[in-house]
């Protein structure tokens, strides 16, 4: 099969490999899409090739996370899952053509009225979003919560699960995203280039940080007495400084000790019974993935390079099914292998 690989020296090349064994609890999944995620520039950063170093892993390592596709086979023990399955998820190298997966990791049928596309952008930020929003901002019907970076992909997801669950939005986002943050749901936005959200008069019960563009200090200006300010991986700032964005966790952390205001942190779970709670929110039109731009498997180091930029909008996609162009690259068919497409090095 084909696959985005990292080589030694952090150089993305998309190369022909053996296809992933399936264990007898395992499904193979034939990928017709995935999407680019924060965690997709790990691998490339300074922190990154030391951890690889420190674990001795693999010199040569498949990036990519989400994924949607086709069950290819599923092994001896598997019974949820067979041939023919639609289905979508987040596993550990899916800048493929196929992926392996355990029956009980995070797997979960396609609903019939995403198309693959859509699926392949859910996994990460999704479930992301829905831990932000239910499990550690605690959200209830009636509440408000403030979003800051609403129209990215963490971000979309979290208006309208917020909205799913009863609550008054407000999506704080750049001008030119107004548009799509009111048709997402939310009944407040706020022009941050206009309008500092921190000065707001109006109180909220949640606030959950994307963005990361302020401290908490300034945050639980806005914030109820009882409130709660999510960080969310200060995913925006990550992308230009590593160390701002340890600032950012280590400063909230410490302002967050006094006073009756808490401040959650938390990493991201991919989990089945999640997977399946986005799949029921997908399928009764609650919830719809946004995706922006789409790009070609052979085009994935372009992909995090407009991810790094930090003004996505919504999802960028990967095409797995999508061959180069002729003279362009490599083809998507078996046996094909691409020129190198990038350098990350961060």
């Amino acid at each position: 099969m084909n696959a985005i690989v990292c080589d030694r020296r952090d150089s993305l090349k998309l190369e022909e490999i053996a296809k992933p064994a399936v264990p007898d609890d395992g499904v193979l999944v034939r990928v017709h899409a995935s999407s680019v995620n924060p965690v997709d520039l790990f691998p490339l950063s300074g922190a990154g090739r030391l951890m690889r170093r420190i674990n001795r892993k693999p010199r040569r390592e498949v990036l990519g996370t989400d994924f949607a596709g086709t069950v290819e086979s599923v092994g001896k023990d598997v019974t949820r899952f067979r041939p023919g399955d639609e289905v979508f998820g987040g596993g550990h190298g899916s800048f493929a053509e196929y992926v392996s997966i355990a029956e009980t990791e995070s797997l979960a049928r396609k609903p019939a009225n995403i198309t693959f596309e859509q699926a392949g952008t859910v996994a990460v930020a999704a479930l992301t979003a829905l831990q932000a929003v239910r499990d550690h901002g605690q959200v209830k019907p009636g509440q408000k919560v403030l979003i800051n970076g609403a129209s990215g992909g963490v971000g979309t997801f979290a208006v309208q699960i917020a909205r799913s669950m009863g609550t008054e939005v407000t999506a704080v986002c750049s001008p030119s995203n107004v548009d799509t943050a009111r048709s997402l749901g939310a009944q407040r936005v706020i022009d941050y280039t206009k309008t500092d959200f921190t000065k707001d008069a109006e109180r909220v019960d949640v606030i959950l940080d994307i963005a990361g563009s302020h401290n908490f200090s300034k945050c639980r200006r806005v914030l109820l007495p009882k409130g709660i300010f999510v960080l969310i991986g200060v995913a925006a700032i990550q992308h230009v400084s590593p160390i701002k964005a340890l600032r950012h966790f280590a400063g909230t952390r410490l302002r967050s000790t006094r006073g009756s205001q808490k401040a959650a942190f938390f990493i991201t779970k991919l989990t089945q019974q999640d997977l399946d709670a986005m799949a029921e929110l997908m399928a009764s039109g609650k919830v719809t993935p946004v995706v922006e731009r789409r790009y070609r498997l052979d085009e994935v180091g372009e992909a995090l390079r407009y991810l790094r930029g930090g003004h996505a909008r919504g999802k960028i996609a990967i095409d797995v099914t999508r061959s180069a162009p002729d003279g362009a690259g490599a083809s998507s068919q078996p046996g094909a292998v691409a020129p190198q497409v990038g350098n990350l090095r961060a």
